[in-house]
C-alpha cells in the first residue's frame, strides 16, 4: 500500500515503500545484522533499563532538530528518535528487517527502509534534499567513514545539516563492564573515535562542523543527583570533555556560495541627526541591488526628518524610512527587517563607529559561503582614541569567553553593532522566537542566540572601531553591564542547563 507524507505546502505526496536490498555482505556487516534483528523484540526493554540515558539523549537532539522538518536518520533503530523529533517527512534506514519492521509500527507516519548505508544505491534512491540527517551511534558500524559522509551530499541543499553523535571513546572500558553485566545492550565490536577524529572525518568529506557539545557526565538518574551534575557541572568547560555523549552539527560545503544576492542594509537610529547623511554617502555599491531602511526611534534632534530628507536628495538609492513601533534598539531591528526586500539582511549602527567602508567585507563573507551569520568584532586590530572606555574593553573581553563557551562557536565581541545573515534565515529565526521569547532590549542577543540554536556557522570579521564623530553614546556601562550578566544567565539556562 502507498503511503504519503507532506510536503512543505501541506499537499500529500506519496512516500516510497519500504526497500529490502539482499546484498553480499561482509562477515562483520553479518554479525551486526544478526545481532540487531535478535534484539528487535528487546529493544525496547534495553530502552528501559536506560530510561534517563535514552530521555536525556533525546531532549538534545529535540533541542538541536526543530519539530516539522523533513529528516532523515541512518541507522533508525526501532524509529524511536524520528518519533520524537515530530518532522514533517521522516525517513528511517536500517540494516535490520526486524528493527524497521517494530519502527514501521510505532511510527507508520514515517518511511522506513531496509537497507546498508553504505551502498550507494540506496542513497541515490532517497528522494532528498533533507533539512536534517542523522547519525547516531551508526558511525560506529560504518567500514568506510569518509565514503560515508561523502555519499550523502546528493542529499542536502545549502541550509541541511548533518548531526553526528556517539559515545566519547574513554567510556570504551565502562561501557564493556556494562555490557559484561547486563547493563548495556550487546554489541559487536566497533569504532571508537574521538571528537576531533570525527571533525576530521567530515573535513575530509567537504562537512564543515559548526557545533560541538558534549553531554551527560553522570548518564544515570543517581536519585536525581545525575541531573544536576550534568546541568550545572557537566556542561563546565574542560569537565565538559569527560562526558560519555558528544554531538557534532556539520554544513555541506561543496554549494556553499551564493552570488548575485541582493541586500538590505538597516540603520537603527536616535539622535543621529549629524550621521544620517554620511551613512548614505560612505556606503559603497558592493552588489548591484541595495536597499537602504533607517528606523527612528524617538528622536529629540530631528533626525526622522533628516532621514526624509535624506531619502528626498539621492532618489538614485532605495532608501526607505520609517518609525519604529516601540523602544530599544531590539524592537527598530525587528521593525527593519520585517519591512526589508533583501537576501542579505545587514545592521549599520548609525554612530559610524564600525565604518561603512567594511560592509563589503560582510557581504564577501556570506555571499561566498564562508559563514551564514557574520558577526563583527571591534576587539582584534587597535581602535581610534576613546573609541571604547578600559572598563567596557575588558568586559567584552570577558563576556566574549563566556558566550563563546555558552554557544560553542568562537565570540570575541558579541555587542559589535554590525550583524549580517540571510533573510531565509532570519525568517526562521523569528518564526521560532518563543524559544527565547522577548528577552533582548539590545536586538544583538536575539539575533546570536537564535543564529547558534539553528545551527548557523558563525564567521567574525574585524573591523576597526572608530570614535565617535556626532552625538553621544547610548550605552551605560553599569546599567547595561547588568543587564549582560543577565544575559549570561539567562543563556546558561536555555543553552546549558535547561
Amino acid at each position: 500500500m502507498t503511503q504519503t507524507a507532506h510536503d512543505d505546502t501541506g499537499n500529500e505526496t506519496p512516500k516510497p515503500p519500504m526497500i529490502g536490498r539482499n546484498l553480499p555482505q561482509p562477515s562483520r556487516k553479518k554479525a551486526i545484522v544478526d545481532l540487531a534483528n535478535d534484539l528487535a523484540p528487546e529493544r525496547d526493554a534495553w530502552i528501559e533499563k536506560n530510561r534517563y540515558f535514552h530521555s536525556e539523549d533525546d531532549r538534545y537532539f529535540s533541542f538541536l532538530i526543530s519539530e516539522g522538518q523533513k529528516i532523515l536518520q541512518l541507522g533508525c533503530g526501532n524509529g524511536r528518535l524520528l518519533k520524537t523529533l515530530k518532522p514533517s517527512y521522516g525517513v528511517g534506514v536500517d540494516l535490520s528487517a526486524g528493527m524497521i519492521e517494530q519502527a514501521q509500527a510505532n511510527v507508520p507516519e514515517c518511511t522506513f527502509i531496509v537497507g546498508d548505508m553504505e551502498d550507494p544505491e540506496l542513497i541515490d534512491s532517497l528522494e532528498g534534499p533533507f533539512d536534517v540527517i542523522i547519525i547516531s551511534d551508526t558511525i560506529g558500524y560504518l567500514d568506510d567513514c569518509e565514503a560515508t559522509f561523502a555519499s550523502l551530499h546528493s542529499l542536502c541543499n545549502r541550509d541541511t545539516r548533518l548531526v553526528v553523535a556517539y559515545y566519547s571513546w574513554l567510556w570504551s572500558p565502562v561501557l564493556k563492564m556494562a555490557e559484561a553485566i547486563g547493563q548495556h545492550v550487546p554489541q559487536v565490536e566497533m569504532n571508537w573515535f574521538s571528537t576531533d577524529d570525527i571533525t576530521g572525518l567530515l573535513e575530509l568529506a567537504d562537512f564543515e562542523p559548526v557545533k560541538m557539545e558534549w553531554r551527560q557526565l553522570v548518564p544515570i538518574h543517581l536519585l536525581g543527583l545525575g541531573p544536576l551534575i550534568n546541568r550545572f557541572i557537566g556542561t563546565l568547560p574542560g569537565i565538559r570533555n569527560l562526558c560519555l555523549r558528544n554531538y557534532i552539527v556539520a554544513r555541506p560545503m561543496r554549494d556553499a556560495a551564493e552570488p548575485g544576492l541582493s541586500c538590505s542594509v538597516l540603520i537603527p537610529c536616535r539622535n543621529e541627526k549629524g550621521n544620517i547623511e554620511p551613512a548614505v554617502q560612505r556606503l559603497p555599491r558592493f552588489c548591484d541591488d541595495i536597499e537602504i531602511l533607517y528606523v527612528e526611534g524617538g528622536s529629540q534632534d530631528g533626525t526622522f526628518e533628516e532621514c526624509e530628507r535624506v531619502r528626498d536628495a539621492y532618489p538614485q538609492y532605495d532608501i526607505k524610512v520609517f518609525k519604529q513601533d516601540g523602544i530599544g534598539k531590539g524592537d527598530a531591528v525587528r521593525k527593519g527587517f520585517g519591512e526589508a526586500r533583501g537576501d542579505i539582511l545587514m545592521i549599520l549602527d548609525a554612530d559610524l563607529t564600525v565604518p561603512p567602508e567594511t560592509l563589503p567585507k560582510f557581504y564577501k563573507a556570506l555571499a561566498e559561503g564562508k559563514g551564514e551569520y557574520i558577526n563583527g568584532t571591534r576587539l582584534i586590530y587597535p581602535m581610534e582614541r576613546e573609541a571604547m572606555r578600559f572598563l567596557n574593553f575588558w568586559a567584552n573581553r570577558t563576556f566574549s569567553w563566556l558566550f563563546s563557551w555558552l554557544l560553542n562557536q568562537k565570540f570575541t565581541d558579541t555587542l559589535c553593532g554590525t550583524k549580517v545573515m540571510r533573510r531565509r534565515h532570519y525568517e526562521r529565526l523569528a518564526a521560532n522566537r518563543a524559544y527565547f521569547g522577548d528577552f533582548d532590549p539590545f536586538g544583538d542577543f536575539d539575533l546570536i542566540f537564535g543564529s547558534a540554536k539553528m545551527n548557523l556557522k558563525i564567521v567574525e570579521v574585524p573591523i576597526r572601531y572608530a570614535a565617535r564623530r556626532y552625538g553621544e553614546t547610548q550605552i551605560s556601562r553599569f546599567r547595561h553591564g547588568w543587564l549582560l550578566l543577565q544575559m549570561v544567565v539567562f543563556a546558561f539556562k536555555k543553552l546549558k542547563a535547561f
